[in-house]
């Protein structure tokens, strides 16, 4: 049984701009450290982003952190010691009428497979991304190959001017949400329904973990639900104004090994 293993509790801890210093493309060796030790101090380690961590451009950070569960895809997919225990995809229809309408208003929005960038007007999602990347790395191929070939889609990735165009889109598909990051050039658009909070749950249930005695760390929108859930919520120093309302303590910043001090601070290593 999972509860047989004496886990004191869970961090779920975000990935872009709070373990992964995106500017640099790496992980400070001071959040690797702290990951170990909270690991010998009887705490389990979940990331919980809005990338899937399985994808080509995202495996490579979960090796490196070494996470005893993953939250992918805002909660869409989740896995727990290397096993899937939960996985739901959008709707079909869905994700057409998305489709549609932002290319009609020249909106950029898609989702990346297997190595490949599948992007409504990709020279959007270059120009956002180099707003908190310093190289690109990118495969595109026309969203409509996502159709033609049936591929599932678990969220879609959007880019572009998300204050001004989130309500737009909300608006017009009540279904869904979009969790805004990266200086408002880029969000997460899901079902309404599914966030790193609902993971949070499904991953406390799991290893039969009560929910105050987790902690949650991040930086921006689409962490906000997770801050507010966790028994403890921990802002990054270079966080978005509604991710620090949202928590109650703002450890350092990222570049300052904000996750490590943030873990000693509250004595979990």
């Amino acid at each position: 049984m999972e509860n047989e293993r004496h886990i004191k509790g869970i961090v779920f801890s975000d990935l872009d701009g709070t373990l992964l210093d995106n500017m640099k493309g790496r992980i400070p060796d001071s959040a690797l450290e702290a990951r170990e030790k909270l690991k010998e101090n009887g705490y389990l380690m979940t990331l919980a982003t809005g990338r899937d961590m399985d994808t080509h451009y995202s495996v490579r950070h979960a090796e490196t952190v070494k996470p005893d569960a993953i939250i992918h895809s805002n909660g869409g997919k989740i896995t727990a010691d290397g096993k899937l225990i939960f996985l739901h995809y959008m709707d079909e229809e869905l994700v057409r009428r998305v489709y549609e309408y932002c290319r009609e208003h020249d909106y950029c929005v898609g989702t990346s497979v297997d190595g490949e960038d599948f992007f409504t007007h990709p020279e959007i999602k270059v120009k956002a991304e180099l707003t908190y990347k310093s190289r690109i790395e990118r495969n595109f191929v026309p969203f409509e190959e996502i159709f033609r070939r049936g591929i599932k889609v678990i969220m879609l990735s959007y880019a572009g001017d998300v204050p001004k165009e989130k309500p737009i889109l909300e608006a017009e598909f009540p279904e869904i949400e979009l969790f805004a990051f990266a200086k408002g050039t880029g969000a997460d658009l899901v079902e309404r329904g599914f966030s790193k909070a609902e993971g949070m749950k499904r991953i406390c249930a799991h290893y039969g973990v009560d929910i105050k005695n987790t902690y949650a760390i991040g930086d921006s929108a689409n962490d906000v639900a997770m801050l507010g859930m966790a028994g403890t919520g921990i802002a990054m120093g270079n966080a978005d104004d509604i991710a620090r309302d949202a928590a109650g303590y703002i450890t350092d910043s990222i570049e300052n090994d904000g996750f490590y001090k943030a873990m000693e601070h509250f004595g979990l290593i």
